[in-house]
Order: structure tokens, then C-alpha cells, then sequence
């Protein structure tokens, strides 16, 4: 349901005259008396590495999922939640550094309104000027209950934009003892990097944390106990994955806490008559693209619409008092929809076989693979049990380059698409073999980095053919400068429609908010 705007004709007066001066500019102070019915609740999610390649293809295998496998006429997608919200803006990304900048500026953007050089969160490009943060300003200004969650580390780059200020991202232990002085009152997800300092010779930023009155909560159990009469709480998942991370959602297991659980839990401690603010981050759909993942990308995106659900859930309840904004800060990847070996075709049910992320395949099998020097034919079952992939059939020499369309794609009762050619075979032993052959000592060059990135030469050849067989494809290991879609939902969504700067996405939340 659309909502009018609530804004003043002096307020909406302000945004104009603010991004009439450009992208680059700071936003202007809006008084809180210019603002009528501000909304109380505030949820802005943030997919990390999430552009419109993201969003598209986890809409379309969701929609290849329920296709009619007996007929030819193709449904469509299958609309996200979030794709469904009344208003859609899009916001460039880049920064004081580049066009494809890093997470930690393009947070900076979101949370105060500022360019930064890539890697600094909430500082200028001198490293001598702080940024006020909107959750900050939140706080401090109309007593908001301030929730940040995210299912990477909640210190890494984009949950501490809401709360840090440090010239490198990688200040890990820093930004923990910001995060423990911004007295916010619900942090989850991954757990703390770095938590004695690079040195490890400080105190634990846990025991910092209880000190300062916060109750620090590591099972679920406690978890789920967690109520607002516990005051300040950190909740880190019990289940860590790799880096300390959560889990991707294609390893979660089912009795394991997604990110919409915390999103649940975090409505349930924060709401107060006030209002309150709540950042979510989606962090691992950028992880899984950097590594060129698209069955984990597509699986965390779900995991990420699935949170937005749990915010419409409370919007349904509070619908003139609550906003939510989905956005990206900055796309991973340059994943496409459409592959040059497929050509006009996809294949995303393909997808389907993938049964868990590029890092579980890491730490469960290749460890063992290279420690045991398992020989080719017994990981080859392995990649067929865990990607659907399969050894040429006996005969088969073809390449892609001299098949047709239809010979690409070898259809069979058990198998489908997923036959390799014998091009296909051939660059997986190759990459099996690097894989094999390395020690961790080897510099890497420009023909094995275009090939492989900084991943395990055998996983990320698994996870690139498949990705082709499917027609997806990615151009790259790092970010690109694509903008990001801007979904609202709620009290003051018209604001946040439009092709905008992502500085603008700091205005419009404050001039709608009122904050000086």
C-alpha cells in the first residue's frame, strides 16, 4: 500500500536544495521540527555486493525452480519481497578512490552522507575528520534503540560503518572497542575479528564488552532466550563458519539461526515507544561472489529476502510508523545473466545440484584431498555427489567451440546438462592439479590469478563450470562500479525514488528523520 509523504514543503524543500548541489556534497542539517510524523521504525538492509545481476538471478532460478519441466514456454521469475515494495530508486557507488570502490566507503556513504577514499569507514580522505553517523545521530538526538546486524563479522567493514570511525577497515580491534562504546543496544550475527588486538596482547573485546554492561550471548539457546528486560546485548551465532563468519545458507543447517532470526530477535529487544533503527547486512552474497559462487549467491540473497520478510511482518503491524529500505553497497563480481557457451539459453535449475558453498567444499574436502593426496577419479565422485557435475561420457572429445546448441547440453535421464565436454574435464584435472602441486609458497601470476583468483584453483573451476553450464557468468574476483537498486516500503518510501547518489540514500533518511 503506498503511503503519502510525510515530509513538509520545508523539509522536501532542503532535499531538493541538497542534492541540487551535487553527490560529492555533505547533506545539509534538517531541524527535527521541519519533519511531520517521522517514521519510529527504521529498517534499512544491506545486501553486500548485491546490484541488479544479484537480485535478477536469484528471482529467475527461483522462477526455473517451479518451471514446468515438461513444457517449453518459460513462467518467468519468481518475484523477491523485496522486489515487490512500491518504490525503486537506483544509487551510484563510487568513491574517493575509484568506480568500483570497497565496502567500507560505500557504508560511509550510506551512514553519513560522505565520499571517502576505499577502506576507511567514517573519516575523511585526511584521516583527521570524523563522520557523525545516522544511527549515532539517532541515538543521540531522539533516543532510538540502534540495532546492527550482519552475517559476516560485526566488525567488519559495512556493520561498523553505523558505529566506527577509523582510517583502515582492517583496525579490527578498534572498531570493537567503538562498537562497545556507541552503547548501541543489539549487535548480531559473525563473531568479532581480531578480539585481542593484531598483537594479541590486549584485553578481549568480549570481556570489554560485559564490563561495559553488555550481556555477551555465544549459543543459541541464550539466544533465544534474549529478551528488551536484558538490556544491551552482543549475540554472536554458535555455529561459526569460515572466518568467524555465520554460516552460507547452502551450509546452514536447519535448526541453525538465519538471518532472519536475528532480524526476529532484534524486533523483539528493540521495540520501545521511541522507535528504533536496525542495519542488516547480507555480507556473505559478497564473499560468495568474490569467490565466483553463484549457487551460494543466490542462496544468501534468499537468506536475505527471507530477513526482509520478517521487517514487513512488523511493517503489517505498524504500517504508518515504519520504513524499510533494501539496498546494496556496491556490486561483486560482475556476474551476468547469459554465458558465451550457452548462448541464448539458461540453464538455472542446474543450480539445484550445488549442495554446499565453495569454503565448506574448502575445509571439508580439498584439506583432506591435499593431505592425503587423494587421486582424481575419487574427487571427481565427490564433485559429481556435491555439484552435479559429470566425467564426459566415453567417445566424447567434442569442444564447445565446434558443438551446436543442442549437443552442449547432452541430455540424459540421470544427468541433464550436467555432462562435461571433454574442454570442460580437461580444465578441471588441470585445476585439480595446481591444487594438488601447491604449498601456499607460490607466487601467483597474471595467467593463474585471471584463471583462478586467490581461491583454490579446483573449487573455483567446479564453481565456474557450473556457473557456465547454467549460463551465468562472472567477470571478475573484486567489485565493479555498477549502481545498486534502492527498494522502499513505508512512511516517507516516495523519497527514495529516482537515480541518485548513494550519499543521498544518508540525506533522504535524515531530512525524513529529522536529525540535525
Amino acid at each position: 500500500m503506498k503511503l503519502k509523504n510525510k515530509m513538509t514543503k520545508a523539509a522536501a524543500g532542503l532535499l531538493t536544495a541538497a542534492v541540487s548541489f551535487g553527490a560529492m556534497a555533505p547533506a545539509l542539517p534538517v531541524a527535527a521540527e521541519e519533519t511531520a510524523a517521522a517514521p519510529k521504525y527504521v529498517f534499512l538492509f544491506i545486501g553486500d555486493g548485491m546490484s541488479y545481476p544479484q537480485i535478477q538471478i536469484t528471482s529467475d532460478y527461483l522462477g526455473a525452480m517451479e518451471q514446468d519441466p515438461e513444457s517449453d514456454i518459460l513462467t518467468g521469475p519468481k518475484r523477491l519481497t523485496m522486489m515487490d515494495f512500491p518504490v525503486a530508486g537506483s544509487a551510484t557507488t563510487f568513491d574517493s578512490t575509484s568506480f568500483c570502490p570497497d565496502s567500507a566507503s560505500t557504508a560511509t556513504s550510506i551512514a553519513t552522507g560522505h565520499k571517502t577514499y576505499s577502506g576507511s569507514i567514517n573519516v575523511d580522505e585526511t584521516g583527521t575528520v570524523s563522520y557523525e553517523t545516522i544511527t549515532e545521530k539517532l541515538k543521540d538526538q531522539l533516543g532510538y534503540k540502534i540495532g546492527v546486524i550482519s552475517s559476516v563479522n560485526i566488525n567488519h567493514a559495512t556493520p561498523a560503518a553505523f558505529y566506527a570511525h577509523q582510517v583502515s577497515r582492517n583496525s579490527y580491534y578498534e572498531i570493537s572497542n567503538e562498537m562497545i562504546e556507541s552503547g548501541f543496544d543489539y549487535f548480531a550475527g559473525g563473531g568479532l575479528k581480531q578480539t585481542t588486538g593484531e598483537n594479541k596482547d590486549q584485553e578481549d573485546s568480549y570481556t570489554l564488552a560485559e564490563k561495559a554492561g553488555y550481556k555477551v550471548i555465544k549459543t543459541q539457546a541464550e539466544a533465544e532466550a534474549l529478551t528488551a528486560e536484558d538490556g544491551k546485548a552482543i549475540v554472536i551465532a554458535e555455529t561459526l563458519a569460515d572466518s568467524d563468519a555465520c554460516s552460507y545458507e547452502n551450509d546452514r543447517a536447519e535448526e541453525e539461526w538465519a538471518l532472519a532470526d536475528f532480524v526476529e530477535k532484534g524486533i523483539e529487544v528493540l521495540d520501545n515507544e521511541k522507535g528504533f533503527f536496525m542495519m542488516v547486512e547480507g555480507g556473505k552474497i559478497d564473499w560468495a561472489c568474490h569467490a565466483n559462487d553463484a549457487g551460494s549467491t543466490i542462496a544468501d540473497t534468499i537468506a536475505l529476502d527471507n530477513a526482509v520478510d520478517k521487517a514487513v511482518e512488523f511493517y503489517n503491524e505498524h504500517p504508518e510508523e515504519t520504513l524499510i529500505l533494501v539496498t546494496g553497497d556496491h556490486e561483486t563480481g560482475g556476474l551476468t545473466i547469459g554465458y558465451a557457451g550457452t548462448d541464448y539459453d539458461t540453464f538455472l535449475s542446474n543450480m539445484d545440484s550445488q549442495k554446499l558453498s565453495y569454503a565448506k567444499y574448502d575445509s571439508d574436502y580439498v584439506a583432506k584431498y591435499k593431505e592425503e593426496g587423494t587421486d582424481f577419479d575419487t574427487v571427481m565422485a565427490d564433485i559429481t555427489e556435491l555439484f552435479g557435475l559429470v566425467p564426459p561420457t566415453e567417445g566424447q572429445v567434442e569442444t564447445e567451440a565446434t558443438m551446436d546448441s543442442a549437443d552442449k547440453h547432452p541430455e540424459s535421464e540421470d544427468t541433464g546438462s550436467l555432462v562435461m565436454t571433454q574442454y570442460e574435464y580437461d580444465k578441471l584435472k588441470a585445476a585439480y592439479e595446481t591444487t594438488m602441486s601447491r604449498t601456499g609458497e607460490e607466487e601467483i601470476g597474471q595467467e593463474e590469478y585471471v584463471l583462478y583468483g586467490s581461491y583454490e584453483p579446483l573449487t573455483v573451476t567446479i564453481t565456474h563450470i557450473l556457473n557456465n553450464k547454467s549460463g551465468i557468468n562472472f567477470a571478475s574476483y573484486a567489485h565493479t562500479g555498477l549502481p545498486v537498486a534502492v527498494f522502499a516500503k513505508g512512511n516517507g518510501q516516495e523519497l527514495f525514488e529516482g537515480y541518485y547518489d548513494n550519499t543521498e540514500i544518508y540525506t533522504k533518511m535524515a531530512t525524513l528523520l529529522g536529525v540535525q
